[in-house]
């Protein structure tokens, strides 16, 4: 048996049509199709291989951030909300930003569509839900 050291590194995908293995390789600035006679054997022994050695690959968590809309009021600069989660942010005026948990949507539009967002947020926001400083 004779071993040979591979780096695949460049190795993109491969498949199998037609009698030809083809490779999809990054070349740095170009992709390129490499096609090279070979039986389906060939692909499905490499498929088998990544299998083996390849890990998983987990991403990362990302959560995207909630839109901060710009509002008109002398206390907060920008107000946010999140109905999956049913998340207010308010960004207030000194650049701290909090966000309230358990704000159904309903609350949100009364608070987004108020006259006056800082009457508003003191009398139906503040210390009506949980909340933390997030920035």
């Amino acid at each position: 048996m004779r071993l040979s050291k591979m780096d695949l590194s460049s190795l993109i995908a491969i498949a199998h049509s037609d009698g030809h293995l083809q490779l999809l390789l990054d070349r740095g600035e170009e992709i390129e199709l490499l096609e090279i006679p070979a039986p389906v054997q060939a692909f499905e022994g490499l498929v088998e291989l990544n299998e083996i050695v390849a890990e998983p690959v987990v991403f990362p968590e990302y959560e995207e951030p909630i839109a901060l809309l710009p509002v008109s009021s002398s206390m907060a600069a920008s107000i946010a909300y999140d109905s999956h989660e049913q998340t207010l942010q308010v960004e207030f005026k000194n650049g701290a930003v909090y966000e309230y948990f358990g704000v159904d949507e309903e609350t949100w539009e009364d608070f987004y569509s108020a006259d006056s967002i800082g009457s508003f947020y003191n009398d139906y926001i503040k210390g009506q839900f949980d909340c933390e400083r997030i920035d």
